[in-house]
């Protein structure tokens, strides 16, 4: 691996373990074995790295998620392959990690990849509802976008609680929830 691929891949380590704010640019340069020079050789500062970083993030989640949804299987069984990966609820989400930053929150370029991968992750469930609407194992009262905007909430908050508790249990009983309750929205039920 090079400095410039050591720096990011440091960076996206740091940033889902300490945040933007938590990470300085030598945290960065001590994990990433690599000197200041280097750092400022490939990237402009720490804001330019840790978008690089984030971006980086952002695409791997999107490419996780789409395997889980692009699979075969009824709209329930691919929303439920997505919530019911399996994850570590006590580290976080790499992305929404970035959302609680008050400094990446208050620039628009570094919140941009927060922002699009949610938009993303929103938009490609609310299609997936929307056929499941449409193919009939949903009643035709659910709202794909509400739906989509539920089933993102479910996973970020199961995040918090499982933060919070200390425990991944609170995270796997919302997505178990979220996902009976996207079973129990089928007509006739």
């Amino acid at each position: 691996m090079d400095t410039a691929e050591r720096l990011i891949e440091s960076t996206r380590e740091l940033l889902w373990e300490r945040g933007y704010t938590g990470t300085s640019p030598k945290a960065i340069q001590q994990h990433a074995g690599a000197g200041q020079g280097s750092m400022y050789h490939h990237f402009s500062g720490k804001p330019d790295l840790a978008l690089t970083a984030m971006r980086r993030s952002a695409q791997e989640l999107v490419a996780q998620a789409d395997a889980r949804m692009s699979g075969d299987g009824t709209a329930v069984e691919r929303v439920s392959a997505y919530l019911l990966r399996e994850r570590d609820a006590l580290r976080g989400c790499r992305v929404g990690r970035m959302a609680m930053d008050p400094d990446v929150i208050d620039s628009p370029e570094l919140r941009q990849p927060v922002r699009e991968t949610f938009a993303w992750l929103r938009g490609r469930l609310a299609e997936i509802v929307a056929e499941g609407v449409a193919a009939g194992e949903f009643d035709t009262a659910l709202d794909p976008r509400d739906t989509a905007a539920m089933i993102t909430a479910v996973v970020q908050g199961g995040y918090v609680l499982a933060r919070a508790e200390g425990s991944q249990e609170p995270f796997d009983r919302a997505v178990r929830g979220a996902v009976a309750l996207l079973a129990a929205r089928a007509p006739g039920k």
